[in-house]
């Protein structure tokens, strides 16, 4: 294997990846072919919650294979790992959110969501934010509020509107035409950004005005990185309709959607097959999320989350930081500039640390690392950011 090959064999998503030969990985570490270990501050974008072949969650995995795949398509057989799984989800979430649909990634749990709030409502308008993301299947694509990412595949889903995240004013747009708000808990491509004021609270009152579902997307933040089993549960916001996925199975990919058991009903008949998945509840990957959810929740690690992003907070101070958004460990520092963001990320990947970047904003950069991170590991890490923004020149960027 080669890099040309990656190159010619392998479909790209942008003109210049980063193409680290990946060996192995362990703990918060990735090794490239040469040997060299890459300190992890990113965790597969948030999904490996439980850094890189947690024993636990690789047992669980090794446990299932040796018993059984695949058997049949979701919803037809009971497989005792997605049905644990999602008992035991159930246990932890507010009342209404008790029955579970597994499916195979974040963007097919909102496509799922959002056609769970139009089957049930009747209506057909969605309520979105600008600058959102939900994922790229043409459902999830049609509530981004940002045109550029957008324009080449129109046309989308008719009847969406937008509004802007925080800005209650805007809330009277959610209406009695409205089937649903769609809303991160926290804005994830568009910086890590909170909501403010109890926006979800009075979000969450307006469409109980008018008869609205809200669906909250909690595929990045969900699972601990905000040191809360999900972040809504900082604001007091339970959702008709939860979107994870992301850091569900510390690896696998993997999604869902929650909802009433009542509400999740009406994807059974009228029409019948209302969502269908062929692989959604693979046991394999059930087992891993079982396996990742229970070391998460039997376990100091979410609270330890909270201490640890004290921990980068107090160590990520330097003049070319203006601020660090975000909550727990799901943290982005802003640069001054774009170009500021860019060396970083780029110097950093030289000397064996793993950063990345926010899809919209672009003085960001990202840090949401392991939960299982160890504080030595996060003050080397943050040495090595200060020590490559002490070298920083205009000139020097790449």
């Amino acid at each position: 294997m080669s890099k040309n090959d990656f190159f010619t064999y392998q479909a790209q998503t942008s003109p210049h990846p980063l193409a680290l030969e990946v060996s192995h990985a362990k703990g918060s570490y990735i090794y490239d072919t040469d040997g060299n270990a890459h300190l992890d501050f990113v965790a597969g974008v948030s999904a490996c919650s439980l850094g890189h072949c947690h024993p636990k969650v690789v047992n669980a995995i090794k446990t299932q294979v040796d018993q059984y795949m695949h058997v049949m398509v979701y919803g037809e057989y009971v497989q005792k790992s997605g049905v644990e799984y999602s008992k035991l989800l159930a246990s932890l979430l507010p009342k209404n959110l008790n029955t579970t649909y597994l499916v195979n990634s974040g963007t097919e749990a909102m496509e799922g969501a959002i056609k769970l709030a139009r089957r049930h409502t009747g209506r057909s308008q969605i309520v979105a934010a600008k600058n959102a993301y939900h994922g790229n299947t043409m459902g999830s694509l049609s509530l981004m509020g940002l045109e550029e990412r957008k324009s080449a595949f129109r046309p989308l889903i008719p009847d969406v509107r937008f509004i802007q995240f925080n800005a209650q004013e805007e809330l009277k747009k959610i209406t009695e035409h409205t089937a649903c708000m769609v809303l991160e808990t926290i804005q994830g491509g568009a910086g890590f950004i909170l909501p403010e004021d109890d926006y979800l609270a009075k979000v969450r009152k307006r469409c109980d005005e008018v008869g609205a579902l809200l669906i909250l997307d909690e595929i990045q933040p969900g699972f601990g990185r905000t040191g809360k089993l999900f972040a809504f549960e900082h604001f007091n916001c339970p959702p008709d309709i939860l979107v994870i996925g992301k850091g569900m199975a510390s690896g696998l990919p993997v999604g869902a959607f929650v909802a009433s058991h009542e509400l999740m009903g009406d994807l059974k008949e009228n029409p019948k097959l209302g969502h269908i998945t062929t692989f959604g509840g693979n046991p394999v990957i059930a087992a891993a999320s079982l396996a990742t959810l229970k070391e998460i929740t039997e376990t100091d690690i979410i609270p330890q989350t909270l201490e640890k992003e004290k921990l980068f907070r107090k160590l990520l101070q330097h003049p070319l930081i203006k601020e660090i958004r975000g909550k727990g460990l799901m943290l982005a520092p802003i640069m001054e500039n774009k170009e500021i963001a860019d060396f970083l990320v780029l110097e950093a990947a030289k000397k064996g640390l793993i950063l990345f970047w926010l899809l919209f904003e672009s003085k960001a950069v990202r840090i949401s690392p392991p939960l299982t991170i160890s504080m030595k590991e996060i003050e080397a890490g943050c040495d090595q950011i200060i020590s490559i923004l002490n070298s920083y020149q205009p000139d020097t960027v790449n």
